[in-house]
């Protein structure tokens, strides 16, 4: 088993119980003790988790947003597959505005090299895209990162989203319905959703069936200001249908 694999494990194992101790962890991965508090000790320092006597805990509360590290190891495969649609549906040529989040990282690694102009509004997609071949432009925004999440926001970001048009945004979900419509954990970073639907001609959401039928507290814009859902196999089937009936063309991957 690789150390991308037991941390995925080790991490969703934690999630979904609260805590767990070394030797539950080592049980589940079928590794020594000593390699599980490494991967702990890592882990911690990452900020996905808690080290506590014995073993670890979450670090998250209920209805709190998952760190980005803790997200970085979920759902990776379906990630890349929506990723690739994604990337699949811009054209050569391109403006391209690309929201914050796991998923549109995988989308930035995809766009890197092509003959594109992209805005990332993060951190981690900025550097992703810093040192990119010729053929693509990189325009970055100003703006303030939010805390272990990288995300780009407050004035400065939204007033470069006020300055420019794209002709295609890229917009991460935390969570999305067809009665509940966009939604997002964090007040600034809905503000930053909402002017980059403004800012572009067509919006393209990237998340996976775990955002789907989910709400967040703060709320960006009813599912119809999505042109197109890109989503995984694990998307909730009348959700998709929901979604689909509002307007919004479902592509799932």
């Amino acid at each position: 088993m690789s150390n991308a694999e037991r941390h995925r494990l080790i991490v969703q194992a934690i999630k979904e119980s609260g805590s767990a101790t070394v030797s539950e962890l080592a049980g589940l991965t079928d590794a020594s003790e000593m390699t599980i508090r490494r991967d702990l000790d890592t882990l911690a320092a990452q900020g996905v988790l808690e080290r506590v006597r014995g073993g670890a805990r979450t670090l998250l509360l209920r209805g709190e947003e998952p760190p980005f590290a803790l997200r970085a190891h979920e759902s990776i495969d379906a990630k890349r597959r929506i990723a690739s649609e994604v990337s699949s549906l811009i054209a050569e040529g391109e403006t391209v505005l690309l929201d914050s989040g796991t998923t549109c990282l995988e989308v930035a690694r995809l766009l890197r090299g092509r003959q594109v102009t992209v805005m990332p509004l993060s951190l981690q997609a900025i550097h992703v895209l810093s040192d990119p071949p010729s053929a693509t432009t990189l325009l970055v925004p100003g703006g303030q990162p939010r805390a272990a999440e990288g995300a780009l926001t407050g004035p400065l970001t939204l007033a470069s989203l006020s300055a420019l048009r794209f002709d295609t945004a890229v917009v991460g979900c935390c969570g999305l319905s067809a009665a509940e419509g966009l939604t997002a954990y964090d007040l600034d970073d809905a503000t930053v959703k909402k002017a980059i639907i403004t800012s572009a001609r067509r919006i393209v959401a990237a998340a996976d069936g775990s955002k789907l039928g989910h709400t967040a507290h703060a709320y960006v814009g009813p599912s119809a200001l999505l042109h197109t859902l890109v989503t995984d196999t694990t998307a909730p089937a009348d959700e998709v249908a929901a979604l689909d009936d509002a307007g919004t063309l479902v592509k799932t991957v």
